[in-house]
């Protein structure tokens, strides 16, 4: 045994002052379709709906006599801080991003009660965790990393303690999310070479493969927060070097859009909740293919903090990732009979969602901006080849990052 493992040991036995282990449920659903034992370990059932609740126990309790406790968080390590500062009756003061989602503001208040001040700071996690730090540093207050820090490293390494006792053994292959890499970096290091790992990353927010790739920590040029869980422009110090080993080959991002599908075929097939991060490791098991066939896997899935008013905006993007939705801007002859004949082109299970005429680009021709919605994506193969023989002028921006931000 380890020194780190016997830490994570002692951390795993110590939160339990606080909460039982989160459930290790074996998913027949994801098994079936994947030809392997798929488990999940359900950090979406702690008592603050994501793993950071382990790590803050873990940090805070060795410094319960500090006067005070800070920290930055785009949500899950915040709503943690929260329940430890009311648990063990101290003051933290939590920095927010403006852009974080308004349920996790709110369950971040409702767990911390009187104990805490929320303060929303920053349109990014970065600029954040600058503020955070300048004050904590100014003021001589406990600041506690969301993920580079010792001690929270340790605290999620709790997951892993669990999922070793729960199965019974060790799994033969874990798969990850990667934010800050605190999770990744704890759970890697109390398994070490016992399991094989597939670290998973946001697109928007590839931080960690960008590390690999420079041989340190590299802070991204923008990020995508759509996935605010994971979305860190930077991993960490102490978390890239227990990760500085992984190998590329193990660390996949995936785009946000394609992550809203496995979220609403959780939600709809068994009816659990999953933020964006919280559904990276459900959402990789369709790239590992024959590398997990017949193997026990377990997937984490690190967290249900989702705001339910997000969900049109996650059928959005899943059903344009699948490709039955699009967007375009048609140029439309200024006729009599023009939009009929468009209309005519659509075939019985094309639905038009959004019809906005523009702007009279040509006195003969207006644009037109639409939207449509379909069963199958070679329904739209066909429709824009009876676009082009009619004559139509149109353009597809459905995947313009800039211009689909406005429809």
């Amino acid at each position: 045994m380890t020194n780190f493992t016997a830490l994570a040991d002692q951390a795993e036995k110590a939160i339990r002052e606080v909460f039982s282990p989160t459930p290790l449920q074996r998913n027949e659903y994801l098994s079936a379709l994947y030809g392997a034992e798929i488990w999940l370990k359900r950090e979406d059932l702690s008592p603050v709906r994501s793993y950071k609740l382990r790590g803050a126990f873990n940090a805070m309790r060795k410094f319960s006599d500090k006067k005070a406790f800070v920290c930055a968080s785009a949500g899950n390590h915040a709503q943690g801080v929260a329940f430890m500062c009311r648990q063990l009756q101290v003051n933290g003061i939590i920095f927010m991003p403006v852009t974080t989602p308004q349920q996790k503001i709110q369950k971040t208040q409702i767990f911390g009660g009187e104990f805490i001040e929320i303060r929303l700071t920053g349109d990014y996690f970065d600029d954040c965790l600058y503020t955070a730090k300048s004050f904590c540093k100014e003021k001589g207050f406990h600041f506690l990393s969301p993920f580079d820090d010792e001690d929270i490293i340790i605290g999620q390494a709790s997951v892993g303690v669990e999922i070793k006792r729960q199965l019974g053994s060790n799994p033969d292959h874990i798969i990850l999310p990667v934010g800050g890499g605190g999770l990744s970096a704890g759970v890697t290091s109390y398994f070490e070479n016992e399991c094989t790992y597939t670290l998973v990353e946001p697109l928007g927010g590839a931080c960690l493969r960008e590390a690999l790739i420079s041989g340190k920590p590299t802070k991204l040029d923008t990020v995508n927060t759509f996935a605010d869980g994971a979305a860190v422009g930077k991993i960490g110090e102490k978390t890239f070097n227990r990760l500085r080993n992984i190998g590329l080959a193990n660390v996949i991002t995936i785009p946000e859009d394609r992550i809203c599908i496995s979220m609403l075929n959780m939600l709809n097939i068994e009816g659990i909740v999953l933020e964006p991060a919280g559904a990276l490791a459900v959402d990789a098991l369709q790239d590992l293919g024959q590398a997990i066939r017949g193997r026990r896997v377990v997937c984490v899935t690190s967290g249900g903090n989702f705001d339910f008013e997000r969900l049109p905006e996650v059928k959005e993007r899943a059903q344009r990732f699948a490709g039955l939705k699009k967007y375009l801007i048609l140029r439309m002859p200024q006729r009599p009979g023009a939009l009929k004949e468009f209309l005519n082109l659509l075939g019985p299970d094309d639905d038009i969602t959004r019809f906005e005429y523009l702007k009279k680009s040509a006195r003969n021709f207006g644009s037109i901006l639409i939207g449509i919605e379909t069963k199958s994506p070679d329904s739209f193969n066909e429709f824009f080849g009876q676009l082009k023989e009619a004559g139509f002028t149109y353009s597809d921006i459905t995947n313009d990052e800039t211009l689909s931000q406005f429809v």
